[in-house]
């Protein structure tokens, strides 16, 4: 499961960065937001038929509007499917990571600057976070 997000995060990657994206990166993505119940949900009725138009027309991605256009409903789905966990590890675990990191290095501890990458810290941050606030 955790490959797939990962995938999917890759996928959202090249988008952004203008790599064209393919008719298999598309269904990938609708896919999981069908099984995850986010497609009816979140997509509008236009956004759905453009990508429905996308996937059966389109092998590659080529025109910057149109990528533009996917992205950026690929994207609304993409943050939808994300979980709670990963959410508040986006927006809370690295603002409390780099503060820590900061009042760490301030006191002198070296080894402070890599807490801010480390995804295991930033997850026991974000958890104990949760169950503070509860």
């Amino acid at each position: 499961m955790q490959d797939r997000e990962g995938e999917a995060m890759t996928i959202m990657t090249r988008c952004r960065a203008r790599i064209p994206l393919t008719r298999n990166d598309i269904i990938k993505i609708k896919t999981r937001a069908l099984r995850k119940g986010v497609w009816y949900r979140v997509a509008t009725r236009t956004e759905r038929a453009c990508i429905d138009l996308v996937i059966k027309v389109v092998e590659r991605i080529r025109s910057r509007l149109l990528q533009n256009v996917v992205s950026s409903v690929l994207t609304k789905l993409e943050e939808a499917m994300e979980s709670r966990v990963r959410r508040l590890i986006r927006e809370v675990g690295s603002k409390l990571a780099s503060r820590l990191s900061q009042i760490a290095q301030n006191w002198g501890n070296k080894s402070a600057v890599k807490w801010g990458g480390d995804s295991h810290f930033l997850q026991y941050l974000t958890i104990t976070y949760m169950n503070e606030s509860t």
